[in-house]
């Protein structure tokens, strides 16, 4: 569906030169949820730029649909772009029209008959739920609604290709999850391609199918969001994972948790099924030692629940390597992070 080839954004060459995007390669499939996360100046929205043909990338291309968005000008980009829609993180709507005024402003540009205008505008007011408000200002909106109408505005033209620029972070978090949710039933509905740039973890973990983290222009890493989640391979992945496990590792040290403690600490770390396994009381049984929980956090994600717990346990070597190989065997990843 979307297919980027080695994409390189150079800004400024020669002098002062800022490379926004270094020899970037991804593949997003029809229908998926894609998030791209990075910290400001990662060069993030400069690549959704250049996936709507507003950049144009230094070296390599940009294959949406199987049309080459890098390489088309003037109608045919324009043709191109009616299928490629975005939402923006403030909005961007004309604050002297409506509601539907908003909504309609696309199709009219696109030569939409206003029959049609009309049919279409009040199929978006509904899907959005925004049903009653069609001729409020944006003034009398709250910032839920106004982006909901940003949302319907984006698919007004029947779009192949959703891209979201930060289009929670203006949001507080009840809200967030509401557009959130509303994303998510678009896509299952439609099956739209959503691509989603975002510097917060949650908005990844709770939509998305597949992430990539940039830094400094690059993908540093990337894969299913549940794999990313559970084993994070770069030091900034793990950041961002830790923003939703709210839990800092080292916290597990600290002198409230472990003073006096003379055993091993045991990090385990749960996919899938195996959150619902008795896992603690299930060593208990099988050693005769008493498991104390340090600390543990469940997440949800789209494609599944993963978990980590801390446990304190008191054993000799062998029975650690027994208990990890246990572990390893019922399909929980574990690690002694303090040997007693």
């Amino acid at each position: 569906m979307i297919v980027l080839r080695n994409i390189s954004k150079i800004f400024n060459p020669g002098k002062g030169t800022i490379t926004a995007v270094d020899n970037v390669n991804l593949s997003i499939e029809q229908g998926q949820i894609y998030g791209i996360i990075g910290y400001s100046g990662a060069g993030k929205s400069t690549l959704i730029r250049l996936l709507n043909g507003l950049e144009k990338p230094s070296a390599g291309s940009v294959i949406v649909n199987g049309q080459d968005i890098s390489a088309a000008k003037g109608e045919t980009l324009r043709q191109a772009r009616l299928k490629i829609s975005m939402v923006f993180q403030h909005f961007n709507l004309l604050w002297s029209r409506t509601v539907s005024e908003n909504i309609a402003f696309s199709m009219q540009i696109a030569g939409v008959p206003k029959a049609k205008i009309r049919a279409r505008v009040a199929e978006l007011v509904e899907l959005v739920g925004l049903k009653g408000r069609e001729n409020a200002y944006p003034s009398q909106l709250s910032g839920g609604q106004k982006q909901r109408v940003g949302i319907a505005r984006a698919l007004a033209n029947n779009p192949d290709v959703l891209l979201c620029d930060e289009a929670t972070s203006a949001l507080d978090p009840q809200t967030t999850d509401q557009i959130l949710d509303l994303l998510l039933d678009i896509n299952r509905r439609f099956r739209l391609t959503i691509v989603l740039i975002t510097h917060e973890m949650h908005v990844v973990r709770k939509i998305c199918d597949r992430v990539a983290v940039m830094e400094d222009g690059k993908v540093v890493e990337e894969g299913d969001v549940l794999e990313v989640f559970t084993h994070p391979q770069k030091p900034i992945t793990q950041q961002f994972v830790r923003q939703v496990s709210q839990y800092v590792e080292e916290e597990a040290f600290n002198p409230a948790l472990t003073d006096g403690l003379t055993g091993s600490i045991i990090k385990l770390t749960f996919t899938g099924q195996t959150t619902h396994r008795p896992v603690v009381g299930e060593l208990m049984l099988r050693y005769g030692l008493p498991f104390n929980i340090l600390h543990g956090k469940m997440t949800q994600t789209t494609h599944g629940a993963f978990g980590q717990l801390w446990l304190h346990v008191v054993a000799n070597p062998e029975q650690l390597k027994s208990i990890l190989a246990d572990l390893q065997e019922t399909g929980i990843d574990s690690e002694v992070v303090k040997h007693g």
